[in-house]
């Protein structure tokens, strides 16, 4: 063994050894996203418009974020985030809590306590229920005493900010919860003089606006202590006591995003994308092995290894930055699935770059090293402009599209080493050794010689008629054409113990007045049922079911809530994302050929394929939300890679075909790549199909999406670009 080979191989055991260290064990290497453990995602507003400056803006969110922390540290909630996002935001992730009233109660509670004295003068009382309320006072309804009405102080004689501590104490029959309050140094003596003053009188406590109880003084207390009395139950008064410990919230905070996942939709999301993942990567891996025979096994390795990495990396970022919150999730999984198809492209490329100097008399040794040589400028290419895709996702994505973008990213750099370095040691170590002699391989196009660009008309009205029927069908749906990511609304999936019918439960709501709810079921899953409204009709739809089929048990999978203010800026961020991203492959590809007529014209043939795949995913019924974007921005960076491979080819005959017009050269570099393209789009589909058709509900659309793109990416690339350079570019030469 040569020492290079030696040092090579070295290289590649140490990667394979680190990977393997940093990714055991994974239940404390690889974290998991809540759509995969189940868990609530929230995004809070708080409410902080009416605050004077900037600075009492800013503080009302940072003093939001502490109390936040504060309750959900009472309740024991582990791996807890809890960040500031934007100006006015806050991104709160509960792993492992489903129970979602409970949640929201604690996070969206003020919890301001406040005393106010109470006026008992029966005549002024009388003026203030005709509607002449005396100057200083204001009516409140005590909502526990049955509705009773009570004239209180608009001033508060002491305010919440004076407790030391609150929990839960029962009354003295022992079945009536009432919640035991202690002052701090400062509050005890303000409430002693407060009582002290006003004794026979009455104090009422008000919580949020709301008068809890009006108790009557009947001696001056002393020692500190108080108590709320009401009709509680006992985990409200828990809840309520946790709220008062940890402190009131400076201002109202609202809930414009949630995502609640049930674990065991996690867990089939988990079941289904390890399917898909195995299935894709058999189906790889047999295709490969047949077509390339030692070449195809060698990439199929290399494909194991390139997972290992993918998995590696995010346990080493773990282990490095244990705040990183780097988690696997349920697109991030598909992302690896895509990588799997992607890392073969470049497999393939070096394969058919290698036949191609066999063929030309070469010896194997000799074919090797020029098949990687002419390989590598096409790979780099195809993975930065992936790259860029892939940054922008990460950018301007959330939660578990930001868990796609790592894992696609961290694919397309170990995919650049394992392609390029990893394949290319086993290859030197077989052909060193004597064990690899030849490297036989099947070929379906033998020579090709189509003449692609004449048919640059018809194209061009087939796409416009394609593209004009997508795009008026798009705007003719306008917000239903969008998920709830886009136009606002709530999702809600539930599962049954026994099949249900969406008629029977569209005349159920119907007689509810729900009947604008959108009932969707499915035949390989008859329990389950995804219900789309408006607005939060969780509790009316849950009473619906108890009432109407209580005879069929359900469990809540999911429930997703979006508020249209943050589905405009969704759908702003991802008009940022596509538009920069397709920004940067133009600045990137023209400067790379040093001609931006080629990059203009591959970059509006990615305009054409993401809208076509959009107008034919509008056009089969499906909505576009965060994940179709995904996918879209996902076609774009490998749309562009064929395009490359093409215009790499181009670049490479143009000094060999002096005597040629820039329109044979053209066609003749298409007919020469036409293998690699086709090969390389059918083996991506591969690992799509298994995610379309084995990756669950969630990424059947995501799926389907990139298996549009691809197949109209690879149709692009060959009668749209190539038509559109040759027009612009002219007679100039290149």
């Amino acid at each position: 063994m040569s020492t290079d080979l030696r040092k090579r191989t070295l290289i590649v055991l140490a990667v394979v050894a680190v990977s393997l260290g940093c990714l055991f064990p994974i239940h404390k290497r690889i974290n998991l996203g809540l759509d995969l453990k189940g868990g609530m995602h929230l995004v809070l507003k708080v409410d902080n418009d009416n605050l004077a400056d900037e600075n009492a803006k800013n503080d009302a969110v940072l003093r939001s974020i502490e109390v936040l922390r504060n309750r959900l540290d009472g309740i024991g909630v582990g791996e807890t985030l809890i960040q500031r996002q934007g100006e006015n935001q806050v991104l709160v992730q509960l792993p492992g809590v489903t129970d979602r009233n409970k949640a929201l109660e604690m996070v969206g509670r003020v919890a301001h306590l406040e005393f106010h004295l109470v006026n008992d003068d029966a005549q002024q009382f009388k003026d203030a229920m005709a509607g002449n309320v005396p100057e200083g006072y204001e009516l409140k309804i005590m909502h526990k005493e049955g509705g009773q009405s009570v004239l209180v102080a608009k001033e508060a004689a002491l305010g919440g900010e004076a407790i030391k501590d609150a929990h839960v104490d029962f009354d003295s029959t022992g079945m009536q919860p009432k919640i035991s309050l202690a002052f701090n140094a400062e509050g005890a003596k303000a409430f002693g003089d407060l009582t002290s003053a006003h004794v026979n009188e009455r104090l009422a406590i008000v919580l949020d606006n709301e008068v809890l109880s009006a108790p009557n003084i009947r001696e001056p207390i002393l020692s500190g202590t108080a108590e709320i009395t009401g009709q509680f139950k006992f985990e409200e008064a828990s809840l309520l006591a946790l709220a008062l410990r940890a402190g009131a919230l400076p201002v109202p905070m609202h809930v414009e995003e949630e995502r609640t996942i049930d674990p065991l939709l996690g867990k089939d999301s988990i079941e289904a994308g390890v399917k898909a993942t195995i299935l894709g990567g058999i189906l790889i891996v047999i295709f490969m092995s047949v077509y390339y025979f030692i070449g195809g096994l060698i990439a199929s390795l290399a494909l194991g290894v390139n997972l290992l990495m993918i998995l590696g990396s995010m346990g080493l970022i773990n282990i490095l930055m244990p705040d990183s919150q780097v988690t696997l999730t349920l697109p991030g999984i598909a992302g690896i699935i895509l990588t799997l198809g992607m890392a073969v492209d470049a497999n393939v490329l070096i394969n058919e770059r290698i036949r191609e100097e066999l063929a030309n008399g070469r010896p194997l040794s000799a074919a090797i090293s020029a098949g990687y040589a002419r390989a590598w400028s096409a790979i780099l290419d195809s993975h930065v402009t992936s790259l860029i895709a892939g940054f922008m996702l990460f950018q301007f994505g959330s939660g578990p599209i930001k868990g796609f973008a790592v894992t696609l990213s961290t694919g397309l750099i170990a995919s650049l080493f394992t392609s390029i370095y990893i394949t290319r040691t086993m290859f030197n170590g077989l052909t060193s050794s004597g064990a690899v002699k030849a490297l036989p391989m099947m070929h379906v196009f033998t020579k090709p010689n189509f003449n692609f660009l004449n048919k640059k008309n018809i194209c061009f009205v087939f796409s416009a008629v394609l593209l004009t029927a997508g795009m008026v069908h798009l705007f003719q749906k306008k917000d239903a054409a969008y998920g709830i990511d886009f136009a606002g609304g709530q999702i809600q999936e539930f599962k049954f113990t026994k099949a249900v019918s969406a008629d029977d439960l569209r005349a159920m709501f119907k007689e509810e007045k729900l009947g604008h709810a959108v009932i969707q079921t499915f035949s390989n899953a008859p329990q389950n049922v995804i219900i789309r409204t408006p607005q939060d009709t969780h509790e009316q739809v849950t009473a619906i079911f108890k009432n109407k089929i209580a005879d069929n048990a359900f469990t809540v999978l999911r429930i997703e809530k979006v508020g249209p203010v943050v589905g405009q800026a969704l759908r702003t961020k991802a008009v940022y994302a596509i538009v920069l991203a397709l920004l940067g492959m133009l600045i990137y590809v023209g400067f790379r050929f040093k001609y931006f007529d080629f990059a203009a014209a591959a970059v509006i043939a990615i305009f054409h394929d993401v809208l076509i795949t959009l107008g034919l995913v509008v056009l089969m019924g499906r909505q576009v939300d965060l994940l179709v974007v995904t996918a879209l921005m996902t076609v774009a960076g490998y749309s562009i890679n064929d395009s490359i491979i093409i215009y790499d080819r181009v670049r490479e005959n143009v000094p060999k075909s002096r005597n040629k017009m820039l329109f044979e050269i053209i066609n003749e570099s298409i007919n020469q790549t036409l293998g690699r393209t086709i090969l390389t789009t059918f083996v991506t589909l591969l690992s799509v199909f298994a995610l379309y058709f084995f990756g669950g509900e969630v990424l059947n659309t995501f799926a389907l999406v990139l298996a549009l793109g691809f197949i109209f990416g690879t149709y692009s690339t060959v009668y749209i670009v190539s038509p559109l350079f040759l027009m612009w570019h002219g007679k100039k030469k290149w």
